[in-house]
């Protein structure tokens, strides 16, 4: 039941774990989308929860709500989807499996070119390592598996509505290794991982090994559309730093978007209308311009 022009786009949401801020937000955010031609359909009910205190049943209902959402996903019954923040420690407890629920949809669809990036006003980032050792990254950084995120990524930047993306790749190392100094992953892998990207994607624009300390600050102030990350913190601590409110998760290389908010479930704050749903209305905007560009 995929869209057409002629049809109005279909995204689905779930509600994350009951008992924290994933109803209020999403409620919010389905009340700031009202006047938007799409239906909006939940991918499981509500169930009673006390904010705040997790359970084995809030746990299972959030499980449910995921492998409906992939479902649906897959059998193309909805064009996109939203997904509320879940609790992993209590996922674990009822079967689930998986690092993140990026490495979830990419299982149940299928697909193993994929990749997570997230997106906010200032900047976007997509990472070369997602839930991994810090020590093991290094080892993980092959040039293959660089040029296939940052192929992902220049085409979501494009679709996203920039015809010819910047894309900056950035190195690894303090100051880009200093010619090796401390460091050879720049010269070795990053360098060649440019040339390559230049020459397979020629509508874009790949600038790199870019120096870490410098590359976010670029891209924010416009020099760059995104930035090719080669581990989660190095990109994720500019990214929260300027957009903590409104960036959003969005998993590459699915046949269709599966979008969230870019925080976890903040069972401290449940329930008292404390929770800014600033990130998760744009996760539903995010879908839904995604869903039109399909």
């Amino acid at each position: 039941m995929s869209s057409s022009p002629l049809q109005r786009p279909v995204i689905g949401y779930t509600l994350g774990d009951q008992a924290g801020i994933g109803p209020e937000i999403v409620r919010a955010a389905l009340k700031a989308m009202a006047e938007e031609e799409a239906d909006f359909l939940p991918m499981g009910p509500a169930i009673a929860a006390t904010p705040g205190v997790p359970t084995r049943e809030t746990a299972a209902a959030a499980l449910e709500q995921l492998e409906t959402a992939a479902s649906a996903l897959r059998e193309g019954r909805i064009d996109a989807v939203v997904t509320a923040p879940v609790c992993k420690e209590g996922l674990h407890q009822v079967g689930f499996t998986f690092p993140g629920q990026t490495e979830f949809f990419a299982d149940r669809l299928n697909v193993q070119n994929f990749a997570m990036c997230l997106t906010g006003r200032h900047l976007t980032v997509a990472l070369g390592t997602i839930h991994t050792a810090l020590a093991d990254v290094p080892a993980l950084l092959t040039a293959d598996e660089l040029v296939r995120i940052g192929s992902l990524l220049a085409d979501f930047v494009r679709s996203s509505g920039i015809p010819t993306p910047r894309i900056a790749i950035a190195g690894l190392n303090p100051h880009n290794g200093e010619n090796g100094a401390f460091g050879d992953e720049e010269r070795l892998i990053f360098t060649p991982v440019v040339a390559r990207l230049q020459a397979d994607i020629p509508w874009a624009s790949f600038t790199g090994p870019c120096v870490p300390d410098c590359v976010y600050r670029d891209a924010a102030m416009g020099q760059f559309d995104a930035v090719l990350a080669p581990y989660h913190d190095q990109a994720l601590i500019p990214l929260k730093l300027l957009d903590f409110d409104n960036a959003v998760n969005v998993t590459l290389g699915l046949p269709r978007y599966r979008t969230s908010p870019d925080h976890g479930t903040a069972f401290s704050i449940a329930g008292k209308g404390l929770a800014n749903p600033a990130s998760t209305i744009r996760a539903f905007e995010l879908a839904l311009a995604c869903a039109h560009a399909r």
